[in-house]
């Protein structure tokens, strides 16, 4: 395999600092900071991660904060960004940093114990926050390496990201380990784009860029088929009485643990099924998806306004001020939950 080499790196290191975005969490770099933007990112699109970011550090400024805060308004402040373990274990991870004296450790085994942090964070924290020559590999920086090398190999391997970190840890320049981990990034979020054709005459790396000089960059990194989602039938209710509605917890284990959420049962329910359930004035409401990792919900959804209290006990009854401002609503149920007003 070609390796990268040091011209390489000066041509992406000069595009960075003319192009590079104006984002939050490169205003003000910290490893909490850069921690917590990098779990945001995880799964999430910039744009979208960019308003999460600054609302939690102006609701959890320090790991402290974070640390004390409980897990319903660290869940709160992450609604809406999904995967939700991320977010449980910011904050488990949080409570072990307050405890050993409130700072990251610099050290990559160190930050790989604590929860949530894997190989590729750790990386990222070592080189943007510390300045350490610690690659971070992600599907950006693989893709951006498989083509600039045309070699085929499978990103989704482990032993990939260990290659290709090796290769790159002695290009990382002294003192600018920073913007060369995310110089990496940005060239493969602006102009290395997956699943379309690069825009390669935007890229400072077209003249050396193997698969470019062959033109055959979509043949690489090769694409791997993504198995189909399972779906799964669900008829959401919106229960209202006096001015309140209906949530209840999820259990404590499995997708959405311990978040709260509309009521709700497998499969797709009738009016005349639905009305059998809940005794009031029954509204069909417009049916909705929600796509997860492995899953989509193919929801059916009916507004019922109650005339007595429903028989279940684990329903309570808010208002939709605190709906808003307490109770972590996935956002699976969103489509339903505009109709708690």
């Amino acid at each position: 395999m070609r390796k990268v080499n040091a011209k390489e790196i000066s041509l992406l290191l000069d595009w960075y600092r003319e192009h590079k975005r104006t984002l939050p969490w490169r205003d003000e770099v910290s490893p909490y900071r850069t921690w917590v933007s990098e779990i945001m990112l995880q799964q999430t699109r910039v744009e979208a991660a960019k308003g999460y970011f600054l609302r939690w550090m102006t609701r959890f400024p320090t790991v402290g904060d974070l640390a004390a805060a409980s897990e319903e308004e660290v869940l709160k402040a992450w609604e809406g960004l999904g995967y939700y373990s991320r977010a449980r274990n910011l904050h488990k991870a949080a409570k072990l940093v307050a405890r050993a004296g409130g700072e990251l450790p610099r050290d990559k085994k160190a930050l790989e114990s604590l929860p949530g942090i894997g190989t590729y964070t750790a990386g990222a924290i070592l080189s943007i926050a510390f300045g350490e020559k610690e690659p971070a590999v992600d599907g950006n920086v693989l893709r951006v390496i498989s083509r600039l090398t045309a070699e085929p190999f499978d990103i989704t391997k482990n032993e990939t990201k260990e290659k290709v970190a090796t290769d790159l840890r002695p290009l990382m320049p002294s003192g600018e380990t920073s913007d060369f981990t995310q110089a990496l990034f940005e060239l493969g979020a602006l102009v290395c784009l997956p699943n379309a054709l690069p825009r390669c005459d935007l890229c400072p790396l077209a003249g050396e860029c193997e698969a470019h000089r062959l033109g055959t960059e979509t043949d690489y990194p090769p694409r791997t088929v993504k198995p189909e989602k399972r779906r799964e039938a669900l008829t959401v209710f919106v229960l209202a009485l006096e001015g309140k509605y209906a949530i209840r917890k999820r259990p404590s284990a499995g997708l959405l643990a311990n978040l709260w959420e509309l009521p709700n049962t497998c499969g797709t329910l009738s009016t005349e099924d639905a009305a059998r359930l809940y005794d009031g004035e029954i509204t069909s409401l417009p049916p909705a998806t929600h796509v997860f990792t492995h899953v989509v919900w193919e929801m059916t959804g009916y507004f019922v306004r109650l005339s007595a209290p429903p028989a279940e006990k684990d329903l309570i009854f808010v208002t939709p001020e605190a709906l808003r401002e307490t109770y972590p609503l996935p956002s699976a149920f969103s489509s339903y939950r505009r109709y708690c007003k």
